[in-house]
C-alpha cells in the first residue's frame, strides 16, 4: 500500500494557496482605492469651486443648488433605469437557456445588439418624439441601451456552466429550479455581474444625454458650457459624471463580492 508523504504534499498546496492570494488582496485593494481616489478628486473639485474666479454666467451654472439638483436627478434616472434592467435582462436570460427557448436566443440577442448599436442621442430623440419628452422616456432609452450587457452575460454565464455539475445535481434528487437556483446560478453570478457593472457604466454615462429630452441630469450644465463656450463649465460637468461613474462601478464590484458565493 503507497503512503503519501506529507512533506511532498504540504508545499504544493501552500503553492496553490500563494497563487490564489493575491488576486484576493488585489481586489480588495481595487475596492478600497477606488472610492477614496473619488473622494480626493470630488474634494479637489469643491476647493477648485470656492476659490475659482468665475464669471456670472459660470456662477449661477456651478451654484451648488443647481449641480446637486442635477447629480440627484442623475442618480435616480441611472438607478431606475439600471434596476428595470436588470429585472428584465436576467430573466430574460435565464429563459433563453432553457428548453426550446434556446433556439430563439440569437434572434433575441441581435435585437438587443441592435439597441445598443444605433447611436444614443438618435434613440432616446426618437423616442421622445413617439413618446413625449420627459423622465420615463428617458429612462425607456436607458434601458434598451443597457439591456445587451446583462442579457448576454447572464446566457454567456449560464452556459459557461460544466454539464456534469448539472447532471450530478439532478443525480442527487434536486428538481430543475432548484439546479438553477443552487447550482447554475451561483457559477454563472460572476458573469452575471460583469454585464451588470457594464451596464451601470454605460447608463451613467449615457443618462448625461436625457437633459436634450428634459428629463434632468449633469449633461444639462454639460451643455451648457459647450453652448456658451464656458470650459470650467464643461470640465466641471464632465468631472461630475466621470467620478459618479466611477462610483457606481465601484458599488457594482461591492455586490459582486458580497453576492459571490464562497469558493467560487
Amino acid at each position: 500500500m503507497t503512503t503519501l508523504d506529507p512533506t511532498v504534499v504540504a508545499p504544493e498546496k501552500s503553492v496553490r494557496r500563494s497563487r490564489l492570494r493575491p488576486a484576493g488582496g488585489e481586489s480588495a485593494a481595487m475596492l478600497m482605492v477606488l472610492p477614496i481616489m473619488v473622494a480626493v478628486l470630488f474634494v479637489g473639485y469643491v476647493i477648485w469651486r470656492q476659490t475659482a474666479d468665475l464669471d456670472s454666467i459660470e456662477e449661477s451654472t456651478l451654484a451648488w443648488g443647481a449641480i446637486w439638483e442635477q447629480l440627484r436627478d442623475h442618480i435616480a434616472i441611472t438607478l431606475v433605469s439600471s434596476a428595470i434592467v436588470v429585472v428584465i435582462a436576467v430573466p430574460l436570460g435565464i429563459l433563453l437557456t432553457r428548453g426550446r427557448a434556446r433556439a430563439i436566443a440569437p434572434a433575441v440577442v441581435a435585437f438587443a445588439n441592435a439597441g445598443q448599436a444605433a447611436p444614443a442621442i438618435g434613440l432616446i430623440v426618437l423616442l421622445a418624439i413617439w413618446l413625449g419628452f420627459g423622465f420615463w422616456t428617458g429612462v425607456l432609452g436607458l434601458v434598451i441601451y443597457g439591456l445587451l450587457p446583462v442579457l448576454r452575460n447572464t446566457i454567456t454565464g449560464l452556459q459557461g456552466v460544466d454539464p456534469t455539475l448539472v447532471e450530478a445535481g439532478r443525480g442527487i434528487g434536486m428538481s430543475a429550479p432548484q439546479v438553477l437556483l443552487r447550482v447554475e446560478l451561483p457559477l454563472a453570478l460572476p458573469v452575471i455581474m460583469a454585464g451588470i457593472r457594464t451596464a451601470l457604466v454605460l447608463v451613467v454615462g449615457t443618462a448625461a444625454l436625457v437633459t436634450f429630452i428634459g428629463a434632468g441630469g449633469l449633461g444639462g450644465a454639460l451643455t451648457s458650457g459647450i453652448n456658451l463656450f464656458r470650459f470650467p463649465v464643461m470640465v466641471s460637468a464632465a468631472l461630475l459624471i466621470a467620478l459618479l461613474a466611477l462610483l457606481i462601478e465601484w458599488v457594482g464590484r461591492v455586490l459582486e463580492t458580497v453576492l459571490r458565493p464562497k469558493g467560487i
